[in-house]
C-alpha cells in the first residue's frame, strides 16, 4: 500500500496532495474576511496564498507545508512547540489566544521574526479543527459511505460485521476502530478508538486513494465531545447501547448519553438505533426518522429478531424480520445475545445504505473479532475465551452468554484499568461474582495507580451481597500477577468447565507505572495450556 505514514503517530496520509490556500482555511475557520495573524510580533501581513498540504497536532510529525494545530493540553499548551514545528517546515499555525501568547513568548527559544509564519487565530481550536482538517484533504468523507457506530458496548464487533457485510458486493471497504485500522483488507494497529481529526481526515483521504467506497468506524463519546469527527459526513449513524463507563471523562450518565446523541444531531444522513435499553428508546423518540432495531421485542416496526437458535459450539442462527415484514435467516459464529443485537444493527445499516442485505447476511456467517469472545484451543477439554469486557454490563453479558447451557464451572479472571473510571470497579466485581463459580481478581493496566488499590475496589464489590445468577456460592481469590492468575485459572479447569479471561482482549501490552510491558491474554493462555500438558496445537480459534 503506497500510503505515506507519519512515524510514531499511527497516522496515514495520502500519497498525492493537492494543497489548499491558507486564506480558504481561514474562511472555513470562520475568520472574518479570512483574516490572518502572524506568529511574530512584526507588522508584515501574512500571505493568504500560502499552500497547506497537511495538518497535524504533533510538532514532531510536521512536514514541510503542514498546518500545525496547537491545542491546549492537560499540562502545557501546544503553542510552546510551535518553534519546533516552524523549524520542521510548518507553513502556518492554528491556535487560540493562549497558544499565540505561548508562541510569541519564545517558550522554546525559537519563534522570532525570521521564522514567523501565518496564524489562524480562533477562540476554540477544537471547534474548528475537524472542518479545517477535512478541508485540507479535500473533504474525503463525502466520497465515502461512512457508517459511524457509537454506544458503550458492541462498537468493535459491529464494525467488523459491517466491514464483512459491506464487502459482500465486491466493494472495497475501510475499518476504523479500537483494534485495527483496515484499508481494503490491509491492517495496521489503532492508537485510539476514533483518531484525532487530522489523522482521521488523512486516513479517509488514503482510503479514497485506494478505491475504498464504504467505511465502518467506531465513534467514541470522547471523539464526539472533543470534535474529532467534526468535518466527517456520515451516511449512517448507529447506536448500540449505553451503560456505566467513562464517568472519569463525563460527569454523569446524562452527559455520557448527550455525547453519544451528538452523532444523530444532523451529522448522519440516516440513523439506526437499537431500542433494547432505555437510552436507545429515548434516542429513538428524539429521532423518529431513524430505523429501530430490537433483539428482545417485536414492536411491529423496524428490525426485530423473532427467533434465536444457539448451538453447543457457540454458533447462532437468527430469524430476523425486516421493516417491510419479510424474514431473513442469519447465521453467526459469535455466541451471546448481545452479538445478535450487533449483527442486526449491522444489517440495518447496510439496508440504510441501499446495499444488498441478503448478500450481507451471508457474509456474517464466519466473522470473528480479535479479543471479542475469542476462543483459545490447545486440545483441552474445556472452553477458554478471551474477551475485552471491562465494564459492568459487558462483563454480565459475556458471562451470561458463556454460562448458558454450561454443565461445568465458570472460572473468571478479571481486573480493571488504572487512571480510568474508578466508580465502575466494585460494579465490575459484583457483576463477575454474580455469575462466576471461581473468580480470580488480578491486574489489568494499573497505569499510575496502585494495583493493590484497584484490586481492593473490585474485591469490595465481589464480596458484597450479590444476587447469584447461578446456583451455589462463588469462590474468590486475588492474584496480582496477571500471568500467574491466568495460569492458576487454567490449572483449575476441568472437562466441561469454561474459563473467561476478561478485560484486555486484543491488547498486546500491560501498562504498569507508565511502562508498557509486552502482554497478550491470548498468548498467555496458549502457553499456559501447553505447559499444563494439553497436547493439541495451541491456536486461537478464529
Amino acid at each position: 500500500m503506497s500510503t505515506s505514514s507519519v512515524p510514531g503517530s499511527g497516522g496515514l496520509r495520502p500519497a498525492a496532495v493537492v494543497g489548499v490556500r491558507l486564506g480558504h482555511l481561514a474562511l472555513v475557520a470562520g475568520l472574518r474576511d479570512g483574516a490572518l495573524t502572524s506568529s511574530g510580533s512584526g507588522d508584515s501581513p501574512p500571505d493568504p496564498d500560502v499552500s497547506v498540504t497537511g495538518i497535524t497536532l504533533r510538532a514532531q510529525s510536521i512536514r514541510p507545508g503542514d498546518l500545525f494545530a496547537a491545542l491546549p493540553g492537560t499540562k502545557v499548551h501546544g503553542g510552546v512547540f510551535a518553534g519546533e514545528a516552524i523549524r520542521a517546515g510548518a507553513a502556518a499555525i492554528l491556535t487560540d489566544r493562549a497558544g499565540l501568547a505561548a508562541v510569541r513568548s519564545n517558550s522554546d527559544g525559537s519563534a522570532d521574526e525570521t521564522t514567523a509564519v501565518p496564524v489562524l487565530l480562533v477562540e476554540d481550536t477544537r471547534a474548528v479543527l475537524g472542518q479545517i482538517s477535512s478541508a485540507v484533504y479535500g473533504d474525503p468523507s463525502r466520497r465515502l459511505a461512512v457508517v459511524g457506530v457509537t454506544g458503550t458496548s458492541g462498537k468493535t464487533t459491529t464494525g467488523y460485521l459491517l466491514e464483512a457485510a459491506l464487502s459482500a458486493e465486491g466493494h472495497r471497504t475501510g475499518l476504523v476502530g479500537t483494534v485495527q485500522t483496515r484499508i481494503a483488507g490491509q491492517a495496521s494497529n489503532s492508537l485510539l478508538t476514533t483518531p484525532e481529526a487530522p489523522d482521521l481526515q488523512g486516513l479517509f483521504a488514503v482510503m479514497v486513494e485506494h478505491g475504498v467506497d464504504a467505511v465502518a468506524m467506531e465513534v467514541s463519546s470522547h471523539a464526539l465531545s472533543l470534535g474529532r469527527v467534526a468535518g466527517t459526513a456520515f451516511a449512517v449513524g448507529a447506536f448500540t447501547n449505553l451503560s456505566h463507563d467513562h464517568l472519569d471523562f463525563h460527569p454523569d450518565m446524562e452527559s455520557y448519553f448527550q455525547a453519544k446523541a451528538m452523532l444523530f444531531d444532523g451529522r448522519a444522513a440516516a440513523g439506526v438505533i437499537d431500542v433494547d435499553d432505555e437510552y436507545g428508546r429515548r434516542l429513538a423518540a428524539l429521532h423518529p426518522d431513524a430505523v429501530t432495531v430490537s433483539a428482545t421485542a417485536d414492536t411491529g416496526t423496524g428490525w426485530a429478531v423473532l427467533d434465536v437458535a444457539a448451538s453447543a459450539a457457540g454458533r447462532q442462527q437468527l430469524v430476523v424480520r425486516r421493516p417491510a415484514g419479510d424474514l431473513l435467516t442469519v447465521e453467526l459464529a459469535l455466541p451471546g445475545h448481545f452479538n445478535v443485537s450487533n449483527a442486526v444493527v449491522a444489517l440495518a445499516c447496510v439496508d440504510a445504505l441501499g446495499r444488498d442485505v441478503e448478500l450481507a447476511a451471508a457474509a456474517l456467517r464466519d466473522v470473528v473479532v480479535p479479543g471479542r469472545m475469542e476462543r483459545v484451543d490447545a486440545g483441552q477439554g474445556f472452553l477458554v475465551v478471551v474477551d475485552y469486557a471491562h465494564k459492568p454490563a459487558a462483563i454480565t453479558a459475556v458471562l451470561e452468554a458463556i454460562s448458558a447451557g454450561l454443565t461445568g464451572r465458570l472460572i473468571v479472571v478479571v481486573g480493571a484499568g488504572g487512571d480510568r473510571d474508578a466508580g465502575k470497579r466494585p460494579l465490575m466485581g459484583a457483576a463477575a461474582a454474580a455469575v462466576a463459580d471461581l473468580l480470580i481478581v488480578t491486574d489489568d493496566n494499573p497505569r499510575s495507580e496502585s494495583p493493590a488499590a484497584i484490586r481492593a475496589a473490585i474485591l469490595l464489590g465481589a464480596k458484597g451481597a450479590v444476587p447469584r445468577a447461578r446456583p451455589g456460592t462463588v469462590q474468590i481469590s486475588e492474584i496480582g500477577d496477571r500471568h500467574e492468575a491466568i495460569r492458576v485459572a487454567l490449572a483449575a479447569a476441568r472437562t466441561g468447565d469454561a474459563v473467561v479471561i476478561a478485560g484486555k482482549g486484543h491488547e498486546q501490552g500491560q501498562d504498569v507505572g507508565g511502562v508498557i510491558h509486552p502482554f497478550s491474554d491470548r498468548s498467555e493462555a496458549e502457553v499456559a495450556l501447553v505447559g499444563l500438558g494439553h497436547t493439541g496445537e495451541a491456536v486461537a480459534a478464529r
